[in-house]
């Protein structure tokens, strides 16, 4: 099969690579589409991410849309054609997390396209890909294979929304307007928060906000923004979703949240600590959560997708053939014009 290989720093490669074998309890996946994600242009840009240094070259790509063309012993569905979008987190299925309900907590927990794993996982930028069976979602026809491929970040926003709690009738500020800021926005207002802002630094970035269904967009770097901030919600926000993973941001966000408020935090700071007014946590009871991935959220993704509620197709800027992963990457990398820039693979049926 042809695939995108990172050799390394801004250094990816189409070229042949050996199938996947489709073990027990696996399907081998042919794929449509493929979406590029932050952490693989991280990736493409430093030739690792984080504390994650690939051991060998590898294939990135975990957003993706696919038919299923074989099944591996023991497994029934989904049938040989069935088109679905994926979970790229195989969770152990048996950890006292993954029992629990909390499959994005688990220890063992593998991750396509990623160098979590030594050596790395393959993932989805090739024409073909192997995943357990349960990692498969079935996509009704009414979802293309763009929006398909956006399911996986979309979880991640889903999830993140959940972790609040009920948003309905709350006051909600999204930092950050990138893909997963934006679709963070799109789900709180889908589920009812009202006013739902969103912050960003680059203000193409809040012109797109409005345009995706932001109620208002705030500068953060203005002089006067908590006057704003307080004319728009008297002692601050509800929630407060941190999607930018900037250091500033979330520092802002213990100013901004009304006493008894909650702080959802999805953007990745890094590995180093940062510090935080944990006397203010105390004194005024915030609640600062986490946000990692994804829970059991994707079947309610794709139909949350499938209402039409969200304005998704908006965010793909840019298709690329296979053939042009190179170029793709580039256009991904650049954050002030790029939102989803996604890889065609295959359109066969």
């Amino acid at each position: 099969m042809m695939a995108a290989v990172l050799h390394g720093a801004r250094n990816i490669r189409v070229e042949s690579c050996a199938r996947p074998e489709v073990r027990p309890g696996m399907v081998l996946l042919r794929v449509r589409r493929a979406g590029i994600c932050g952490s693989d242009s991280h990736y493409f840009a430093h030739g690792d991410c984080g504390p994650f240094v690939p051991t060998r070259p590898f294939i990135l790509g975990h957003e993706f849309t696919a038919n299923v063309v074989a099944l591996g012993e023991g497994v029934e569905a989904p049938a040989i054609g069935t088109r679905v979008t994926v979970n790229p987190a195989r969770a152990c299925g048996f950890c006292s997390y993954c029992t629990s309900g909390r499959r994005n907590l688990c220890r063992k927990t593998i991750m396509l396209g990623s160098a979590s794993t030594k050596p790395p996982t393959d993932g989805a930028f090739a024409e073909y890909v192997t995943v357990r069976a349960d990692q498969c979602h079935v996509l009704p026809p009414e979802l293309d294979d763009g929006i398909g491929a956006m399911m996986e970040p979309l979880a991640v926003a889903l999830h993140a929304v959940k972790r609040a709690g009920v948003v309905s009738g709350k006051h909600v500020l999204v930092m950050g307007g990138g893909p997963i800021g934006l679709l963070t926005a799109m789900v709180a207002r889908a589920y009812g928060a009202v006013p739902v802002a969103l912050s960003d630094i680059v203000p193409a970035r809040r012109k797109l906000a409005v345009d995706f269904g932001a109620d208002i967009a705030l500068d953060p770097a203005a002089k006067n923004l908590s006057e704003q901030v307080g004319a728009l919600t008297g002692d601050g926000f509800d929630v407060i979703l941190e999607a930018s993973g900037a250091r500033p941001a979330l520092r802002a966000a213990f100013d901004l949240v009304r006493p008894g408020g909650t702080i959802v935090q999805i953007g990745t700071l890094g590995v180093e600590d940062v510090p935080l007014p944990a006397n203010n946590v105390m004194v005024r009871e915030i609640q600062f959560l986490g946000s990692f991935r994804y829970g059991n959220v994707f079947d309610e993704a794709i139909r949350l997708a499938a209402s039409g509620r969200l304005k998704l197709a908006g965010l793909l800027t840019g298709l690329f053939p296979l053939a042009q992963s190179l170029d793709a990457m580039k256009q991904a990398d650049d954050k002030a014009n790029a939102l989803k820039v996604q890889i065609e693979i295959t359109n066969s049926k």
